[in-house]
């Protein structure tokens, strides 16, 4: 598939999901995953931080709690997610939301201190090329955190793939070399579980049953996260 063919289809599902209501569904499913990064994170008041991939904005409103005398911005692919989040946070001078893909990232060289991303990287066309870019955004000695939770290392999600648009399936280590070859140093990768409870009686479509879900969990998510060198 061509890449501009991709992105339209790309763009075309996370509308439908937007319309769906997903983008707020997604705050609940991801939050119990993504307030233990951002602790780790250890964010100051002022930080400038990006959002790769911010659906209805949900993340970008929290870190703009945890920033308060920063700013957050957050892009999407989906037009329909941007329009959302921007309605959600009518009002908050300190956020901003653009369409945008990881690739083609709207803002100049070294405009933000973080970049994060949950759940988007394994969307990306070319994940290469995303992180690269978010390297052009990041400043001199700020840092990228990536969250994801379709990784090669846990099997309890391989057989997603049908039910995704086209996707990646990375190892761990090939996450971590993709951001040294972005030129991040103090590249890491660690693993957060969800504590979520899981209920005996699971007939979702993305497990088998209730047993691999809580494996899944148990497994946690995939955090991946380097430094740009100083200037």
């Amino acid at each position: 598939m061509e890449e501009a063919t991709r992105y339209e289809s790309l763009r075309q599902e996370f509308n439908r999901w937007a319309a769906e209501g997903k983008g707020q569904g997604m705050e609940h499913e991801h939050m119990p995953i993504a307030l233990p990064m951002l602790e780790r994170m250890r964010l100051r008041p002022d930080e400038a931080v990006l959002d790769v991939g911010c659906g209805s904005g949900w993340l970008v409103r929290l870190i703009a709690r945890l920033v308060p005398q920063g700013r957050v911005a957050g892009i999407d692919l989906s037009d329909e997610m941007i329009r959302q989040a921007r309605e959600a946070s009518a009002g908050q001078d300190r956020v901003r939301f653009e369409v945008g893909s990881a690739d083609h990232i709207p803002f100049p060289d070294d405009s933000f201190s973080r970049a994060v991303s949950i759940e988007s990287a394994y969307y990306w066309p070319d994940p290469a090329a995303g992180i690269t870019e978010i390297a052009r955004v990041t400043k001199p000695s700020g840092s990228a955190w990536i969250l994801i939770n379709y990784y090669r290392d846990n099997p309890e999600c391989h057989q997603w793939a049908p039910l995704l648009p086209p996707t990646h399936l990375l190892w761990a280590r090939e996450w971590e070399e993709l951001f040294r070859q972005a030129g991040f140093t103090d590249v890491h990768h660690g693993r957060i579980p969800d504590p979520t409870p899981v209920p005996d009686d699971y007939h979702g479509r993305w497990f088998r049953d209730a047993a691999q879900l809580r494996r899944f969990r148990a497994e946690g998510a995939l955090l991946v996260h380097g430094t740009k060198p100083s200037a």
